[in-house]
């Protein structure tokens, strides 16, 4: 049985495929009266579409977005909210050469397996276009979460070998990169395109920072903020790994020196990423996510046809080089949709 639903007062399902005739999300339990226009969806979903530099791929769509339910007068009636984005430039025919074939790095044998049929064309409901669903409904998220003082930004910290030095939210729409260290920015984009001119790609981190969030989110034992941001982040098809606050760097470390300390003015470090036990400190949450390079490659690669067969595959057809600068959007939309679940549910934890 398939899920396409997340969330658990605040609910998101996705449907669509790539090269179908539209995308879109449906998102129950958001609350009236909450003010919603299509500009404020349409903005983040700017930040993700594709097409918007060399550091992408050229398939160019415009994601527009249309409301078509849940919000009367510019708010929101407390009924689901129903998003659609058609596709608009999908070149299916650029996928008939290995529609027979498994794609290494993709869901293609193991979908397949599982269901007996899958849809070759942009690898159907596992392509990174289902994401702007999810960019649609962390919009409406965002509007939730803002009126309780929170802010989600991501930025890429590193691409390929170049790392950034510094975590900047303003820096990183300002360069193609979603870099959050603008001096690193042009070394970052410099990695990409060599990536695409040797007609390979590559992965790197992005962070992601909350700021404002309230003590107190998230529950003991099995609805632990940072398990379901887990979920949520390793929900993204490309997230291969993900660390709090020191992270992996805490096993390396004493207790004397990853406890956080504190005083009457506050805590003295956030090695615990902002979540302790489960559940939200007050502190700036701190999270990075590992993300693999683009399996999408015009390289020769070894791999096996649908009936067993050894074959040579080559991938045509136009694809990100580099996902990070175009997942940096995503990471924070689906922060965002924890978070507004997560205040949703804190109402009923005490009087």
């Amino acid at each position: 049985m398939a899920s396409n639903t997340f969330g658990e007062l605040l609910r998101m399902t996705t449907f669509g495929e790539s090269h179908g005739p539209a995308i879109g999300v449906v998102v129950d339990g958001v609350p009236a009266g909450l003010p919603i226009t299509p500009e404020m969806i349409q903005h983040d979903l700017d930040r993700r579409r594709p097409g918007q530099s060399n550091l992408t791929t050229p398939r160019n769509e415009s994601d527009s977005v249309e409301i078509l339910s849940g919000v009367f007068e510019g708010t929101t009636t407390g009924h689901p909210v129903a998003m659609l984005i058609r596709n608009s430039d999908a070149r299916s025919t650029a996928y008939d050469d290995i529609k027979d074939l498994f794609r290494p790095g993709h869901a293609d044998r193991t979908w397949f397996e599982k269901y007996g049929i899958r849809d070759h064309r942009g690898s159907g409901r596992a392509s990174g276009r289902e994401t702007a669903c999810r960019v649609a409904a962390g919009a409406l998220a965002k509007a939730i979460i803002t009126r309780s003082g929170m802010r989600v930004a991501a930025g890429a910290v590193r691409i390929g070998d170049v790392e950034a030095r510094t975590f900047d939210p303003q820096a990183v729409w300002t360069n193609n990169a979603r870099s959050a260290d603008a001096a690193a920015a042009p070394a970052m984009e410099a990695a990409i395109l060599d990536a695409a001119a040797r007609k390979d790609s590559i992965g790197g981190i992005v962070e992601c920072h909350v700021e404002g969030a309230p003590s107190g989110l998230g529950a003991p034992m099995y609805r632990k903020l940072d398990a379901v941001l887990a979920a949520a982040i390793f929900g993204l098809g490309a997230v291969k790994g993900l660390e709090f606050g020191a992270g992996f760097a805490a096993a390396d470390m004493s207790g004397s020196e990853h406890n956080d300390g504190m005083t009457p003015d506050g805590y003295l470090s956030n090695h615990a990423g902002g979540i302790v036990g489960g559940v939200s400190s007050g502190q700036t949450i701190i999270f990075r996510a590992a993300i693999k390079p683009t399996p999408s490659i015009a390289s020769p690669q070894t791999t096996i046809d649908t009936s067993g067969n050894p074959v040579t595959c080559i991938v045509e057809g136009r694809h990100d080089p580099c996902i990070i600068p175009r997942i940096v959007p995503v990471i924070e939309a689906m922060t965002a949709f924890v978070l507004a679940d997560m205040l949703l549910l804190s109402r009923s934890d005490r009087f």
